[in-house]
């Protein structure tokens, strides 16, 4: 009867413990995410980046100039044309925004290595933003 008593608990210890592993597992990636907003720039092509009070994030580069793009990508809003300012030759698309992402960073390189969702902002976020730096 002891025996049974002592197998049975530990029967249950054993799949608490699988239970809360995988739930830690399953849970990791949210964990790491970080919410970041600024500047959301394109402003040539093949480049994309996330402008914030801590660095200049390069999300793609041309020709992977600095790295492999962001995981992801897909999960990148699109940029608004009511709330985008163009650069470079008028028509050409290219300029920025204001979003915020959430993403995962490598900081050492300064660049974001996966995109989980994002949202883009009205202008005045950013510019009322006084920990950003000018997109210009």
């Amino acid at each position: 009867m002891v025996f049974g008593l002592i197998f049975s608990r530990s029967v249950t210890m054993h799949r608490l413990a699988i239970i809360v592993a995988v739930s830690l597992i399953a849970a990791a990636p949210a964990l790491a995410a970080e919410t970041r907003c600024g500047w959301y720039m394109n402003p040539t092509p093949g480049n994309l980046w996330l402008m914030d009070k801590d660095a200049t994030w390069t999300i793609t580069s041309q020709a992977n100039a600095t790295g492999p793009d962001a995981e992801g990508i897909e999960n990148a809003p699109d940029f608004d044309e009511t709330q985008f300012v163009e650069t470079n030759n008028p028509g050409s698309g290219y300029g920025y925004g204001c979003a915020c992402m959430s993403v995962t960073v490598d900081k050492a390189e300064e660049q974001i290595t996966r995109i989980f969702s994002g949202e883009i902002k009205p202008l005045s976020v950013c510019k009322a933003d006084k920990s950003l730096p000018s997109p210009d």
